[in-house]
């Protein structure tokens, strides 16, 4: 079906499963008690899955296809871009050059060229908007709701749940594991984007945000820490960012890859007063007492649960953001910077029975210097990273349970441009061309957990502009996931109105299944 004239699937949500503690401020709002049984009941069984866990890789900013996994080398200049392209494990099958360690292990996963989003062009080519439709798995935004109103929060809005919160809702962790069901990291706090929240779901599905790496000083913050770097940064060396005097900013307060230990809300718990339950019952009541008072149900099963995180964090326990745990090796595997570190925490989690753990990978916003700053940065570090996580996993014996997904929330477009004829960045120096907001195609990344590797799944046309052939929505994304999960997608649940909703609208995309 040409993707231009599909139908575009209604919007219907779903609610929330068993009681999930949003750890992120020890959030003692929910349900209560009576729609915890109601939900508790209407939830569905988990199905035998594929997967325990998945570690969802969002590209923040939409990377270009054109430049990682959808090159197109016979096109115009002006389409083609300045790179190569080298040969993968998989016959017939090329990506950019600067991709080697992926393209030597293609047999390991497979790509989906032809995702799309069917929303309106006003939609599918924004920021907040894609990626709210992507993190949802919906075809629409919610009525009412535009581009720039999407952010905010608004009264009535029908707004609904990630797919980590479908997740947390339908399959929650296994008896035992003290941690929530989906975790996000490593710079939660630079996140703005919506959708990836637990909308209708309420608070007690949300995913915990944690913020692990070092403060970044970036006025224009895009790839990783300590490799970061700004699209806006000057190609004059003599200028580039540090304590020198010519420094157009100064990333000395980011330069160590080290992660700290996660802020639990504000919340400093000795060693000591882990031991002392009695004592720390007391201070959460205290928290309690200064927020809207939850049941006395809802309350006591969230402050039980926020002492078994407490005591799993504390010193000399299991810790899974603990990374000097980890040999110099694996660490170096990985990469020291802020993405390899954050698979290496994914990796950890998973171990742990997190169901979900969200790594945010900023900086693939590139409008301007797009070759440089690819070349340069962008590629060569998930290159690195996100191989050696690849690797750990397949030899811990972890890779046949674990789903990995990652893909932006749009693509780029076919043309090279300017984003503004002129345009100059901080030294004054005109912008080099990139490519600019493009959701009528982009790629996926699959691997692990009963997905066939060394394929590549849809063909684009000649100028990697829209798909050739079937194409696959944000609703096909959540449906594949929550297949594999064990979930199944038609599932249906009834809100408080009673009215019935299914977790999604799409089909898992079945060449992926091995």
């Amino acid at each position: 079906m040409n993707h231009r004239f599909g139908c575009v699937r209604l919007d219907h949500p779903r609610v929330g499963r068993r009681d999930l503690l949003h750890v992120c401020g020890l959030s003692l709002l929910g349900f209560g008690t009576p729609d915890l049984a109601r939900l508790e009941a209407a939830a569905p069984a988990p199905r035998a899955a594929k997967a325990k866990s998945v570690v969802f890789i969002f590209q923040s900013g939409g990377p270009s296809q054109h430049e990682t996994f959808d090159p197109k080398p016979d096109a115009p200049d002006s389409i083609r871009g300045e790179y190569g392209t080298v040969q993968t494990r998989t016959s017939g099958v090329r990506f950019c050059e600067y991709l080697p360690q992926l393209a030597a292990r293609s047999d390991k996963f497979a790509v989906v060229r032809t995702m799309y989003h069917p929303a309106g062009r006003e939609f599918r080519n924004e920021h907040n908007s894609a990626t709210y439709l992507l993190h949802t798995g919906r075809a629409e935004m919610p009525v009412g709701d535009t581009n720039a109103s999407i952010v905010n929060p608004r009264a009535g809005r029908f707004a609904w749940p990630s797919i980590g919160s479908m997740i947390a809702y339908a399959n929650p962790p296994a008896p035992g594991v003290a941690f929530p069901a989906v975790v996000e990291l490593p710079r939660t706090n630079l996140m703005r984007y919506p959708g990836r929240g637990a909308g209708i779901l309420g608070p007690n599905y949300e995913p915990w945000g944690v913020d692990l790496a070092p403060a970044c000083r970036s006025p224009d913050a895009a790839g990783s820490c300590p490799n970061c770097f700004s699209h806006d940064d000057p190609n004059d060396l003599t200028r580039a960012a540090g304590k020198g005097p010519k420094a157009w900013w100064d990333n000395s307060s980011c330069r160590d890859a080290s992660f700290r230990l996660p802020d639990l809300g504000g919340v400093s718990v000795s060693a000591v007063e882990l031991e002392n339950r009695s004592s720390l019952l007391d201070r959460l009541d205290a928290m309690r007492r200064t927020a809207a008072a939850p049941s006395t149900a809802s309350h006591a099963v969230n402050r039980r649960r926020a002492i078994e995180l407490l005591a799993t964090l504390k010193p000399g326990g299991s810790n899974p953001f603990d990374l000097t745990r980890e040999s110099p090796a694996v660490r170096d595997r990985y990469g020291r910077e802020e993405w390899g570190q954050g698979f290496l925490v994914a990796r950890r989690l998973v171990e742990s029975g997190v169901r979900m753990v969200q790594v945010n990978l900023r900086g693939w916003d590139t409008h301007q210097n797009a070759f440089r700053d690819l070349k340069g940065k962008l590629l060569p570090s998930i290159d690195r990273c996100l191989s050696g996580f690849l690797d750990d996993l397949e030899q811990r014996g972890l890779l046949d349970e674990t789903l990995v997904v990652m893909c932006g929330e749009m693509g780029r477009t076919p043309k090279i441009s300017p984003i503004t004829v002129g345009g100059k960045n901080a030294s004054g120096e005109v912008f080099t061309p990139g490519r600019h907001h493009w959701g009528d195609v982009f790629p996926c990344f699959f691997a692990g957990a009963g997905v066939r590797g060394g394929q590549v799944i849809g063909r684009t046309d000649r100028h990697g502009g829209v798909p050739a052939t079937d194409g696959y929505t944000p609703a096909d994304l959540a449906a594949t996931v929550l297949h594999l999960m064990g979930i199944a997608g038609d599932a249906v649940f009834r809100d408080a109105e009673g009215r019935p909703h299914r977790l999604t609208e799409g089909q898992p995309i079945q060449p992926l299944r091995s």
